[in-house]
Formats: C-alpha cells, sequence, structure tokens
C-alpha cells in the first residue's frame, strides 16, 4: 500500500505546526532548538511542547550543535535508529539485484516510506541518492568483472548496463578511467611521475592528464617506482621530474608546517563508500584528528569502523586525502600504509604548527 506524501517542511510556520503534532513524518527533514533549555530536539519529541518564541529551527543536527546547543537525551536526534532501519532495508533492496533499476517510488513502495521521506533519508544517511548508489553498484560489478579479465563489453551486460555508451558516459569517474584502461591497467594512458626527498623520506608522486594518481611514501625510491609499474602495468610511465615538481613543492611546504592545504587535482577512482570516508577525511581541521568510530558515526553506519579502516588503507594520495588524521578510538596511532613513525611525524608537524599559530 503507497503511503501518504510527506509534507515539504519548507517553513517555519509548517515546522512549527510539525512540532506542536510532534508529526514523525518531519523526522530527519529538520530539528527544533529550544533557547530557554540550550537543547535540540526530533519534531515528533515527546517532551513539554515549548513557546513558539523560544524556538529556532535548523537543517541538520550538526548546525544546531554549531549554534551551542546540546542534544535531548529523551529523543536522541544524533542517532537514527528508525532512520538506519529504514535505509537498511533500502539498501538490501538494492543490492538484492544490482542489475536491477528500481525507479524511487518502486523503491519506497518496497520499504513501505514514502518517496520524498526516502529520498531525504538516504541522501543524509548514505551521502548519495539511491539512484547514486545503484549507479555505484553497477560500476563496483563492472569493476570486478574486469579484474576477473572479462571483455568491456560481456562485463558491461554483467554489470546491468543497458547500453555500452550508457556505461562509458557513467563509469569512468567512478573507475578513476575508462574501462577499457582499467582492464589494461592503464594501458593507452601515460602517466608521469618523479620521486623526491623529503623529510619523511622519498615520497613519489605520479599523474595522469587528469591530476595526481598516486602519492605514496618510502626508503626506497626504487621499490617505489616498482610498486607504481605495478598499479599501471600497461600504461606509458615516463619519469617527469619538470612536470611534478609544483605538486612536489605544495608537499614539501605542507610537511615544513608552511602549508595547511593542498591545491591538488586528482584523479583517483573509488568505491561510493571510499569517496564519502574519503570526503569525511578532507573535512578534518588541520591539527585535529577523529577516531574510525567517530567517521563511521559521521556517515550514519556506526557498525562500518572496519570498512572506514579499509578505505582509509586504500587512500592511494597521501596527505591530498589526510588519512593520517584517523586514530584509534583509545588515541593509538594504529595503521598507516606508509609507515606509523610518519604517521606520528605528520601529527606532531600539524599539533605544532596550529599550536604556534595560537600563541601567534
Amino acid at each position: 500500500m503507497k503511503t501518504e506524501a510527506d509534507p515539504i517542511f519548507t517553513t517555519d510556520e509548517i515546522r512549527w505546526q510539525a512540532v506542536v503534532e510532534r508529526d514523525g513524518r518531519a523526522d530527519g527533514a529538520f530539528f527544533f532548538a529550544v533557547r530557554t533549555t540550550g537543547v535540540f530536539c526530533r519534531p515528533s519529541c515527546a517532551s513539554r511542547a515549548p513557546r513558539r518564541e523560544n524556538v529556532e529551527f535548523f537543517g541538520t543536527t550538526d548546525a544546531a550543535e554549531q549554534a551551542g546547543y546540546r542534544a535531548c537525551k529523551r529523543c536522541q536526534p544524533t542517532s537514527l535508529p528508525r532512520e538506519l532501519a529504514i535505509v537498511e532495508r533500502a539498501c538490501k533492496v538494492l543490492d538484492a539485484d544490482p542489475q536491477q533499476r528500481m525507479t524511487l517510488a518502486q523503491l519506497s513502495d518496497a520499504v513501505h516510506v514514502s518517496p520524498f521521506h526516502l529520498q531525504r533519508l538516504f541522501s543524509r544517511i548514505v551521502g548519495i541518492s539511491p539512484r547514486q548508489y545503484q549507479a555505484a553498484r553497477r560500476a563496483g560489478a563492472l569493476r570486478d568483472a574486469l579484474q576477473r579479465g572479462r571483455d568491456v563489453t560481456r562485463a558491461t551486460h554483467d554489470a546491468g548496463f543497458g547500453s555500452p555508451s550508457r556505461m562509458y558516459e557513467a563509469v569512468p569517474a567512478e573507475l578513476g578511467m575508462t574501462p577499457s584502461a582499467f582492464r589494461r591497467r592503464g594501458a593507452g594512458l601515460t602517466v608521469r611521475y618523479a620521486c623526491a626527498a623529503t623529510p619523511l623520506g622519498t615520497v613519489l608522486v605520479a599523474a595522469t592528464d587528469k591530476g595526481v594518481c598516486k602519492i605514496a611514501f618510502g626508503d626506497d625510491a626504487a621499490a617505489l617506482v616498482e610498486e607504481l609499474a605495478a598499479d599501471f602495468a600497461q600504461a606509458e610511465r615516463l619519469e617527469d621530474a619538470a612536470k611534478m615538481e609544483p605538486f612536489i613543492a605544495q608537499i614539501r611546504a605542507y610537511l615544513h608546517g608552511t602549508r595547511e592545504r593542498f591545491d591538488l587535482p586528482l584523479d583517483i577512482g573509488a568505491t561510493a563508500f571510499q569517496q564519502r570516508v574519503w570526503d569525511a577525511l578532507r573535512r578534518i581541521p588541520y591539527g585535529q584528528t577523529r577516531s574510525y568510530s567517530e567517521i563511521a558515526e559521521s556517515l550514519g553506519a556506526p557498525r562500518a569502523v572496519r570498512a572506514v579502516a579499509n578505505a582509509c588503507a586504500s587512500n592511494p594520495v597521501a596527505l591530498a586525502i589526510p588519512c593520517h588524521r584517523v586514530i584509534g578510538k583509545d588515541g593509538a596511532i594504529a595503521g598507516y600504509r606508509w609507515g606509523l613513525p610518519r604517521k606520528e611525524a605528520l601529527l606532531d608537524t600539524e599539533r605544532t604548527r596550529r599550536a604556534d599559530d595560537k600563541v601567534a
């Protein structure tokens, strides 16, 4: 049976009415905060109704917290048990047959939630829309098929793309290169690279015509070049110190504490989940850290701690995606594909620079 469409809570008058009625359909659409108590709640919260003049509205819990409000202990607006259950059901429906193309209406019927509400919840918790989730699943199936050695036409069909043209339109951003080039490990691509000495040892920077595809640290330049050759076995690899120098200059400035952000074009492939994790890492402020569990919770997937750790470990561009800022829940500096001493040195540099800025 199709559920009634959710109202669109776009005005404060409509939002206030939802709070008065404790309308559960508004949960997730917005949050309300009470100035006299300093608390923010879900619209359906069963606590005593506040006076209208004491209430302000926020689109996200982050916005409410940034305004100085704390989460209500009764309705727990920062936890998403009911919403997570809905989204988990939706993901299971989509995962059951990655080849199937479901419309938002079909998916909402399957999980017994209105299309509007499902779209909002799914995008807020997963970080992408149901349509984008399906596209990422098909791209993942294509990636797996290509890695198993299947030809592009067969892999395209198995992944559920209606036609090669659709596949070539949608997938390169996911793979980091065209499907044919991916299958041939970069065949037809030109990858320029250079190695340089830094305070953290030798760094290798490699880039395609689109952007940086690898930043790696090590103790031996030859070993780093061999690793690059394995990653791009069929690509034309050219040592080009002049082309890589602007990128290396940014890295050196960062390591010396004179630069906090990178301005590097990137050309890296990622699954939908990896991209969400990497985006979360890039939002961690310079000089601060987050635990793996905090990253997972920020993505609305508190149980995905191991998946977050795997996404950090698969980061191909050291520093540009700052996976070094993620630590264990107990504060332990655990896990770094380029070595724990380098991770400790990076964190020390950032903490020192941040402390100096505060003194200044």
